[in-house]
């Protein structure tokens, strides 16, 4: 872990700042230059518009000038108010910067999205590891190379505007800048999907979309549309149970799996080729936030997972992950264990076929710009390099179209790869001229093959100065049909696999989130017919599900699939690193301040985040040594933003805790505790979070419901020994014996 340097007593400091450095209070009249990003950010590598290195500094490409201009560089003297006949008007048509800047803002915003709308993104470096030299040539995975990516976290179903710890998938995709021409692997944070042909991906995402008339509810799942398809068309029963289970609302893009979803086709140096599908595995490991959790955040940080990422970084725990692969026979089949690995519906147990690293990702810098970077970022599956190529998955096949179309429409022609976050950094040398927002500005006289106006160039390539040459696979002739092969046709032994590999706790939890989901549905058609459904993948999760809906479990229709468990699914039973978790440190202002420096210097040291609260903002200070600074009041703090809470003493209420002030500061509560801090007690103790105190800290305890005696729960006369004890819990994400199990 790398952190940045600054902040109380020569640590590190708490990330947010906004700008590189403090404003003053009145505005600023000393003329000088634009400021330059924060230590944590950068943006696009300077490269030509062909890919060439242009030498220059990152900041040089933005604003430059110290005087506010036109869009043309002529300098102005005045933007508050429009050119006028006299103080009060009318305006005249005539002036030119009233007109551009007016303009240029309603022109500001370009077509979201359809899907993975919500995103957020970083730059960052991948090294590769040369332990795939056997199944690929590319060359990004050799031994020691490094290479810079831009990374896109999203969610799928909702607009830009919707909350990011709701319910649904997660896009993880990944630009690779590579030498031999940019790669780009696209995927999810779950390894199946809905469907297995792309013709039906304008079917389930209208499904998921908000319903037509209403545009409600905005992104999620909980409604009659959604579960009117997935229930009908079966193929989609998979991922929906992925969707239920805690992957559908993961604690951070940090503590989240990302997988390539299809399989592809590595090829060697030799030639000879496998089968392949990539996994992304998070150094913190996999967790997940919890569903009331979930809908707290939504509430009180819709922004939750897009800050902590930039957090993270700007704190220097960068995140990281492994990438690695899973790799099958190239057999004509295209089968593996009885697996159709062409089927996007399937994945292949890691017990299997385990998952080989290949690579290390590190995200360690953030966008400068949001629209210029993670806003006009173009990923598509077709961008491809030497020893890595494609297979017939129709889901894949439809993909390859898909994205290059939609970034046509979204950015506003086809030189979309000209944008700087989009350049490669391999040389280009295209014949592609002209269009929409062309940046480049070509030379010579022939823009064809073949030419001789030009010398001949460009040249065409071999194989050995790097060509991408399609694998040279016997495709089978047949007849024209609209059908799946028979394979395609087990929908419930792979979600059945999946259940029996969740622990008790994570099976709650999915019968918990089928519960709501299909109580949110008006029509009870569309329950009856899931708890079909659910009766093929297992009994016991039909009956309690039908149990919670109030309604009958049906009998399968078809006997229940026998298969083995895969504990890799599981994302219980592990011990992970703590590094970038949030320690919540309630201050006693009344109590020994040493002991709360101490504390948050261990917290620092331990590669955690520690955030001070206290009644008010500003520092505290007792006279005896460097004053705290308060990161969160009782008002703003709450229990979701933590991964632990430490009570330094029992803080009294505020001067703001009453309830026309505050409504969680709930006077009937009002005793010697601040309410509010009861509240982010309790919460943490239902979420099944670690708490820790001293100084007094078991009354606060008692007070909230929480029992001091209870798993995760320390008290000592100590903080520095109860932050080891804290700290080691943390490991395993949540005291899971708070959870009982019925199932």
């Amino acid at each position: 872990m790398t952190r940045t340097p600054g902040g109380e007593g020569g640590g590190p400091e708490i990330p947010g700042r906004p700008a590189p450095e403090p404003p003053q209070v009145d505005e600023p009249t000393e003329v000088h230059g634009p400021l330059p990003p924060k230590p944590d950010q950068h943006g696009p590598a300077s490269v030509s518009p062909t890919g060439e290195s242009t030498g220059l500094d990152q900041d040089v490409v933005a604003q430059r000038d110290a005087y506010l201009t036109t869009a043309q560089g002529a300098r102005l003297y005045e933007t508050d108010h429009s050119l006028k006949v006299g103080e009060r008007g009318p305006t005249l048509l005539q002036d030119h910067h009233l007109r551009e800047k007016i303009t240029h803002f309603d022109h500001e915003r370009i077509p979201e999205r359809v899907v993975h709308a919500r995103g957020a993104a970083a730059h960052g470096v991948f090294q590769g590891y040369g332990t795939a030299a056997k199944v690929t040539k590319a060359a990004f995975l050799a031994k020691g190379a490094e290479t810079e990516v831009f990374v896109r976290f999203s969610t799928v179903l909702g607009s830009r505007g919707s909350a990011d710890t709701v319910r649904d998938t997660r896009g993880f995709a990944t630009k690779f800048y590579t030498g031999e021409g940019t790669f780009d692997l696209v995927g999810n944070n779950m390894p199946v999907f809905f469907i297995q042909d792309a013709i039906k991906f304008p079917d389930i995402i209208h499904a998921g979309k908000p319903h037509p008339d209403r545009e409600i509810p905005q992104a999620q799942s909980a409604h009659d549309t959604f579960w009117d398809f997935v229930t009908l068309h079966t193929e989609a029963t998979h991922h929906t149970l992925w969707n239920m289970s805690d992957r559908g609302i993961p604690r951070s893009y940090r503590m989240m799996e990302g997988f390539g979803v299809h399989t592809f086709r590595l090829v060697n140096a030799e030639g000879g080729t496998t089968l392949a599908k990539f996994h992304w595995k998070p150094k913190l490991g996999v967790h997940s936030q919890v569903w009331e959790e979930a809908q707290i955040t939504q509430g009180m940080d819709p922004d939750f997972h897009r800050r902590d990422l930039a957090d993270a970084i700007e704190a220097g725990a960068y995140p990281q992950w492994e990438l690695g692969v899973q790799i099958f026979p190239d057999n004509p089949e295209q089968v593996f264990e009885g697996i159709d690995l062409l089927d996007p519906t399937n994945l292949a147990p890691e017990e299997l076929a385990p998952v080989q690293p290949v690579g290390l990702l590190t995200l360690n810098a953030n966008p400068t710009n949001y629209f210029a970077e993670t806003e006009q970022v173009a990923f598509h599956p077709g961008h491809l390099v030497p020893g890595i190529d494609v297979t017939d998955d129709p889901l894949l096949t439809g993909r390859l179209f898909s994205y290059l179309d939609t970034q046509i429409s979204r950015l506003g022609g086809p030189n979309f790869g000209q944008l700087p976050i989009n350049r490669p950094h391999a040389p280009v040398n295209d014949m592609l001229r002209d269009g929409m927002h062309q940046t480049a500005v070509h030379s010579g006289t022939a823009p064809y093959k073949p030419n001789s106006l030009d010398g001949g160039c460009p040249f065409l390539a071999g194989e050995d100065v790097g060509a991408y040459v399609e694998v040279p696979k016997e495709v089978e002739a047949g007849r024209k049909v609209r059908q799946a092969p028979a394979s395609f046709s087990d929908h419930f032994s792979q979600p059945r696999r999946f259940w029996l590999s969740m622990t008790p706790t994570e099976q709650e939890h999915i019968i918990a989130a089928y519960t709501f989901e299909l109580n949110k549905c008006y029509e009870q058609a569309l329950k009856e017919r899931a708890l079909k459904v659910l009766a093929n993948i297992d009994p016991v999760l039909c009956a309690e599900v039908a149990t919670g809906l109030g309604l009958p479990a049906p009998e399968a229709t078809e006997p229940p699939a026998d298969v083995e468990p895969s504990p890799a699914l599981s994302q219980l039973g592990k011990k992970w690193p703590t590094e970038g978790r949030v320690i919540g440190i309630v201050a006693n202002t009344d109590g020994d301040l040493d002991s709360l420096r101490s504390v948050r210097e261990d917290v620092l040291a331990a590669g955690m985040v520690p955030l001070v609260i206290a009644p008010t903002g500003g520092k505290l200070d007792d006279g005896t040594g460097e004053p705290v600074t308060v990161q969160r009041t009782f008002a703003t703090a709450r229990s979701i933003e933590f991964d632990a809470i430490l009570l330094a003493g029992a803080p009294e209420p505020g001067a703001d805790a009453y309830g026309a002030r505050d409504a969680k500061a709930d006077e009937q509560q009002a005793g010697t505790t601040d309410p509010r801090v009861l509240l982010l007690v309790s919460e943490a103790y239902r979420h099944g979070k670690a708490i820790g105190g001293w100084a007094g800290a078991r009354a606060v305890l008692e007070a909230s419901g929480a029992s001091a005696s209870a798993p995760g729960v320390v008290l000592g006369e100590m903080g520095a020994a109860v932050l080891e004890e804290i700290t080691e819990l943390l490991a395993a994400h949540r005291a899971w014996e708070r959870f009982p199990a019925c199932v």
